[in-house]
Protein backbone atom coordinates (compact mmCIF):
# COMPACT_ATOMS: atom_id res chain seq x y z
CA UNK A 1 0.00 0.00 0.00
CA UNK A 2 1.48 3.21 -1.35
CA UNK A 3 2.00 5.90 1.64
CA UNK A 4 -0.30 9.28 1.90
CA UNK A 5 2.02 12.24 2.38
CA UNK A 6 1.36 16.07 3.48
CA UNK A 7 2.96 18.93 4.72
CA UNK A 8 0.98 21.60 6.54
CA UNK A 9 0.72 24.80 5.14
CA UNK A 10 0.83 28.05 7.72
CA UNK A 11 0.14 31.60 6.59
CA UNK A 12 -2.08 31.11 3.78
CA UNK A 13 -5.51 32.17 3.34
CA UNK A 14 -6.29 32.63 -0.35
CA UNK A 15 -5.39 30.68 -3.21
CA UNK A 16 -5.49 31.67 -7.08
CA UNK A 17 -7.61 29.95 -9.20
CA UNK A 18 -6.01 31.65 -12.77
CA UNK A 19 -2.92 33.31 -13.56
CA UNK A 20 -2.54 36.94 -12.50
CA UNK A 21 -0.59 39.60 -14.97
CA UNK A 22 -0.10 43.10 -14.52
CA UNK A 23 2.49 45.54 -16.05
CA UNK A 24 4.56 46.97 -12.42
CA UNK A 25 6.86 49.71 -12.23
CA UNK A 26 9.54 47.02 -10.73
CA UNK A 27 11.94 46.08 -13.37
CA UNK A 28 14.95 43.77 -12.12
CA UNK A 29 18.28 43.24 -13.96
CA UNK A 30 17.33 39.77 -14.83
CA UNK A 31 13.56 38.40 -15.55
CA UNK A 32 12.68 36.03 -12.94
CA UNK A 33 10.57 32.86 -13.11
CA UNK A 34 9.92 30.85 -9.96
CA UNK A 35 7.16 27.89 -9.45
CA UNK A 36 4.40 30.48 -8.58
CA UNK A 37 6.07 34.10 -9.70
CA UNK A 38 7.55 34.90 -12.94
CA UNK A 39 8.63 39.12 -13.44
CA UNK A 40 10.64 40.12 -16.77
CA UNK A 41 12.92 42.45 -17.17
CA UNK A 42 10.03 45.22 -18.05
CA UNK A 43 7.96 44.94 -15.21
CA UNK A 44 5.67 42.13 -16.60
CA UNK A 45 4.84 40.30 -13.26
CA UNK A 46 2.81 36.99 -13.93
CA UNK A 47 1.60 35.48 -10.34
CA UNK A 48 0.57 31.51 -11.78
CA UNK A 49 -2.39 29.83 -10.79
CA UNK A 50 -2.44 28.27 -7.55
CA UNK A 51 -0.39 30.68 -5.71
CA UNK A 52 -1.20 31.13 -2.02
CA UNK A 53 -1.19 33.99 -0.46
CA UNK A 54 -2.19 35.26 3.40
CA UNK A 55 -4.28 37.92 2.11
CA UNK A 56 -3.96 41.94 3.68
CA UNK A 57 -1.95 41.87 7.00
CA UNK A 58 -1.57 43.52 10.28
CA UNK A 59 -4.65 44.64 12.23
CA UNK A 60 -7.27 45.32 9.55
CA UNK A 61 -9.60 43.37 7.46
CA UNK A 62 -10.00 41.39 4.41
CA UNK A 63 -11.98 43.49 1.78
CA UNK A 64 -12.36 43.07 -1.97
CA UNK A 65 -10.91 46.20 -2.26
CA UNK A 66 -7.55 45.15 -0.87
CA UNK A 67 -7.25 41.57 -2.44
CA UNK A 68 -5.84 42.27 -5.80
CA UNK A 69 -3.12 44.56 -4.04
CA UNK A 70 -2.25 42.01 -0.94
CA UNK A 71 -1.95 39.44 -3.85
CA UNK A 72 0.71 41.18 -6.27
CA UNK A 73 2.24 42.64 -2.75
CA UNK A 74 2.64 39.05 -1.10
CA UNK A 75 4.44 37.78 -4.36
CA UNK A 76 6.94 40.89 -4.63
CA UNK A 77 7.77 40.23 -0.50
CA UNK A 78 8.27 36.80 -1.42
CA UNK A 79 10.74 37.46 -4.04
CA UNK A 80 12.75 39.80 -1.64
CA UNK A 81 12.81 36.97 0.88
CA UNK A 82 14.36 34.87 -1.39
CA UNK A 83 16.75 37.07 -2.82
CA UNK A 84 15.51 37.57 -6.44
CA UNK A 85 14.47 41.43 -5.62
CA UNK A 86 16.56 44.38 -3.35
CA UNK A 87 14.40 44.57 -0.50
CA UNK A 88 16.50 47.62 0.12
CA UNK A 89 15.59 49.51 -3.29
CA UNK A 90 12.58 47.62 -4.39
CA UNK A 91 10.56 47.36 -0.84
CA UNK A 92 9.41 51.33 -0.66
CA UNK A 93 7.57 50.51 -4.55
CA UNK A 94 6.17 47.33 -3.31
CA UNK A 95 4.07 49.48 -0.77
CA UNK A 96 3.59 52.20 -3.20
CA UNK A 97 2.11 50.09 -6.03
CA UNK A 98 0.17 48.30 -2.78
CA UNK A 99 -1.46 51.84 -1.93
CA UNK A 100 -2.05 52.64 -5.70
CA UNK A 101 -4.05 49.24 -6.69
CA UNK A 102 -5.92 49.76 -3.49
CA UNK A 103 -7.21 52.98 -4.61
CA UNK A 104 -7.77 51.78 -8.11
CA UNK A 105 -9.87 48.86 -6.78
CA UNK A 106 -12.12 51.70 -4.42
CA UNK A 107 -10.51 51.66 -1.41
CA UNK A 108 -10.86 55.27 0.26
CA UNK A 109 -7.24 56.95 0.03
CA UNK A 110 -7.20 57.82 3.76
CA UNK A 111 -7.38 53.73 4.28
CA UNK A 112 -4.81 53.31 1.56
CA UNK A 113 -2.55 55.91 3.54
CA UNK A 114 -2.69 53.86 6.68
CA UNK A 115 -2.21 50.32 5.25
CA UNK A 116 1.28 52.37 3.55
CA UNK A 117 2.11 53.99 7.06
CA UNK A 118 1.88 50.39 8.81
CA UNK A 119 3.80 48.32 5.97
CA UNK A 120 6.12 50.99 6.19
CA UNK A 121 6.81 51.18 10.05
CA UNK A 122 6.28 47.11 10.23
CA UNK A 123 7.12 45.35 6.82
CA UNK A 124 10.65 45.59 7.02
CA UNK A 125 10.98 42.43 8.56
CA UNK A 126 8.69 40.63 6.30
CA UNK A 127 11.08 41.55 2.90
CA UNK A 128 14.20 40.93 4.21
CA UNK A 129 15.45 37.35 2.88
CA UNK A 130 15.33 34.57 5.37
CA UNK A 131 17.50 31.41 5.75
CA UNK A 132 14.96 28.40 3.65
CA UNK A 133 13.57 26.21 6.11
CA UNK A 134 12.93 22.90 5.19
CA UNK A 135 8.86 21.66 5.68
CA UNK A 136 8.18 18.80 8.17
CA UNK A 137 6.77 16.10 5.28
CA UNK A 138 4.53 13.72 7.17
CA UNK A 139 3.52 10.43 5.77
CA UNK A 140 0.78 7.72 6.88
CA UNK A 141 -0.32 5.14 7.62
Amino acid sequence: MAKACYRNLKNYKYQLMRDYVVKIPIKPASSVNTKFIKLTKTGKLTIKDRYAWDGPSGPTIDTRNFMRGSLVHDALYQLMREGHLDYRKDRKPADQLLREICIQDGMSRLRAKYVYDGLRLGGLRNAKPKKKVKDKIICVP
